[in-house]
């Protein structure tokens, strides 16, 4: 018993002594002596103590469409809207608005001041005259304005509609989106007799905002002679859908010994008109290409040998064109391939 009771007391002296080690070693962490300081840190610079300078109305947030921290906020607003045309509705959304200085800098050119994207927009614009321009796709409209003090809104009139192309063959078959592409030209020619490219590359079922009037629509199916050309009127306020014909067809020319045969690796093409006109030349075991219709010579050289065949394109018939590579047909020449890295056919 008297055991037990010494076991008990020698475990409270001990958490005692505990407590006080503790205590030392936290009295030794606060009370450190200046001297020891420096012996643990001998090199520190002493660090200076800055004042900060006092600012009087700091604020922890400044708002930046508070009229003290936005200048032209107190300049008098003009309110902005756009309409294709005179009996349409606002525009919503689309639009890209620009202000401009009236007069030119010393570049020759007008300052631009403000822009904005979207529909109705408002700019705030210091008493003065401006040009302000806005632009729908290709379509546009500019007008000058003069500020007062006084609150201003102008409603721009685009005069603009749209456009939408596409194009079939012959016999209503469809033509694959990714080889058709569209070009958009001016109406008139200029002194040289051509006309102005507007948009080139213009893919099919895409709306193109244009102002109203003529323009040309160029349609290339395929990249040989598959070509169309077409005049449209385009209106305000409306969409025009154009949709031309082709007559084409793609061919897949290949170079065998004898009919159904495997193709020819290393085969040299040239596609000519009757007239002995060059429409595509390409170098590869197959050759694809999109040819409007008509008669045509078809030319395959191999190694040394040139063979050749006629053939007649109806417009909408796609269809392998295989040319024997006969002894009867073949002619030894020296005629020069096409020249590495030339573009092949479709």
């Amino acid at each position: 018993m008297g055991a037990a009771n010494n076991s008990r007391v020698g475990r409270k002296a001990f958490k005692c002594g505990h407590v006080r080690i503790a205590i030392l070693f936290a009295g030794l962490a606060i009370n450190v002596p200046g001297a020891l300081a420096q012996a643990l840190a001998p090199d520190l610079p002493q660090t200076p103590t800055v004042e900060l300078p006092t600012i009087p109305n700091l604020r922890e947030y400044a708002n930046p469409k508070a009229p003290a921290n936005n200048p032209l906020a107190n300049e008098p607003e003009l309110m902005l809207s756009a309409k294709l045309s005179d009996d349409g509705g606002a525009i919503s959304r689309g639009l890209v608005w620009r202000v401009f200085a009236p007069e030119p800098g010393a570049d020759g050119k007008l300052a631009l001041l403000a822009t904005a994207k979207g529909g109705t927009t408002s700019f705030n614009l210091a008493p003065g005259s401006y040009l302000v321009h806005v632009a729908f796709g290709r379509a546009g409209a500019t007008k000058r304005i003069t500020m007062t003090r006084a609150k201003r809104s102008e409603t721009m009139i685009l005069d603009a509609g749209g456009v939408k192309l596409n194009a079939v063959l012959s016999g209503g078959g469809r033509i694959p989106p990714d080889q058709l592409r569209f070009s958009i030209y001016e109406d008139h020619e200029d002194s040289n007799g051509e006309r102005a490219l507007i948009i080139p590359d213009v893919k099919p079922d895409t709306v193109v905002r244009l102002n109203t009037g003529t323009y040309q629509i160029v349609s290339n199916y395929g990249t040989a002679n598959a070509v169309i050309r077409a005049d449209i009127r385009v209106e305000a306020g409306k969409i025009t859908e154009a949709n031309v014909e082709h007559r084409a067809a793609q061919l897949t020319l290949k170079l065998v010994r004898e009919q159904g045969g495997e193709a020819l690796a290393d085969t040299a093409w040239s596609v000519l008109t009757t007239s002995g006109d060059i429409v595509r030349e390409s170098v590869g075991a197959f050759a694809s290409i999109v040819l409007a219709e008509g008669d045509y010579v078809i030319i395959a050289k191999n190694k040394d040998k040139i063979y050749q065949r006629d053939f007649k394109v109806v417009a909408g018939r796609n269809q392998d064109v295989e040319v024997v590579a006969s002894e009867g047909a073949a002619t030894a020449t020296s005629a020069s391939q096409p020249a590495d890295g030339e573009e092949p056919l479709d």
